[in-house]
């Protein structure tokens, strides 16, 4: 019996906008929720809030820290597969599947004040479906191009619903000028479907530089006039927590300060991933998780050095 796809994409020669089918913010709010009330209203209208000084200047030094010697490869324990290169410059962009490779940000990925908050917002326990740290090198960093992470998350790894979000935290300042994230307001209500039949092992691409999955130009435009495009930037420990759908992007960092953020992706448990809407295999584990999962339990307390 075949499954009913709600979110069809890259299956038609033509681009389409969908209404979204799903929940955005599933918890009833109450005076108990790890958010104010403003914050969930935001996070539902606009698809995405910011939460500020969540936290502190000594928990972002171990972060850095951590995060410095993961890009050195000091620490040795580096999966090669998860470490992905910038096109042409070769420096590291993103190191994925950090939460398994460094105490410090498994630490993070549990930590109550973000783990709560996804709890909260999705109103069921979460697992970590990704997490990766994204590093913008001074003058070299290239753009990530403007996508919904549902798209690609639905087509290539199988996640049926759009129950799922991201939380950026900054571990170094993102200015208007060295590549912020860039979200539209409101976007996540529509779905973009994409054009395009996928390629095997697309990952092994769509990571440095996505050609599949991406929306058109038309589609773009559209949402962008109805939302606005918005870039919050913020000083480390700032938190950014998005939908899985909100369209969002950055640009290259052309000036001479790096910008390093870690992104942490948590899926309901009762969302977990089936067999892929696309292609006929999935991608890896460290990309996309399936086989391990295991229900996050929130952590209280400041972030230490593993050390």
């Amino acid at each position: 019996m075949s499954r009913q796809d709600l979110y069809p994409s890259r299956v038609e020669d033509k681009p389409r906008i969908l209404r979204r089918r799903d929940d955005v913010a599933y918890g009833a709010w109450s005076p108990e929720a790890p958010l104010s009330e403003a914050q969930a209203r935001t996070f539902a209208r606009d698809g995405f809030v910011v939460l500020r000084d969540l936290f502190d200047a000594r928990e972002i030094e171990v972060l850095c820290a951590d995060a410095d010697a993961l890009r050195q490869s000091r620490s040795g324990t580096l999966d090669p597969a998860t470490v992905i290169a910038e096109p042409g410059s070769g420096a590291v962009r993103s190191v994925f599947k950090v939460h398994a490779q460094s105490d410090v940000f498994g630490r993070l990925a549990a930590d109550a004040r973000l783990a709560c908050v996804a709890r909260f917002l999705l109103d069921d326990d979460v697992y970590l479906h990704q997490t990766r740290l994204n590093y913008k090198p001074g003058f070299q960093g290239k753009e990530f191009y403007w996508h919904s992470d549902f798209e690609t998350w639905h087509v290539e790894d199988g996640m049926p619903r759009m129950r799922a979000l991201s939380m950026t935290v900054l571990l170094t300042e993102n200015t208007p000028h060295n590549g912020p994230l860039m979200l539209i307001p409101g976007s996540h209500r529509h779905f973009i479907a994409c054009v395009g039949k996928t390629p095997d092992e697309h990952y092994k691409q769509s990571l440095k530089q996505q050609e599949y999955g991406v929306p058109d130009d038309e589609s773009l435009t559209f949402l962008a006039q109805h939302g606005g495009i918005e870039a919050p930037a913020g000083p480390p420990g700032t938190v950014i927590v998005f939908d899985c759908n909100t369209m969002h992007g950055s640009a290259s960092n052309i000036t001479p300060f790096p910008r390093s953020n870690a992104f942490i992706v948590y899926n309901a448990v009762s969302n977990a991933l089936e067999a892929p809407f696309g292609p006929l295999r999935p991608r890896p584990e460290f990309i996309a998780t399936r086989r391990a999962i295991t229900a996050v339990s929130p952590l209280q307390g400041p972030l230490r050095s593993a050390a």
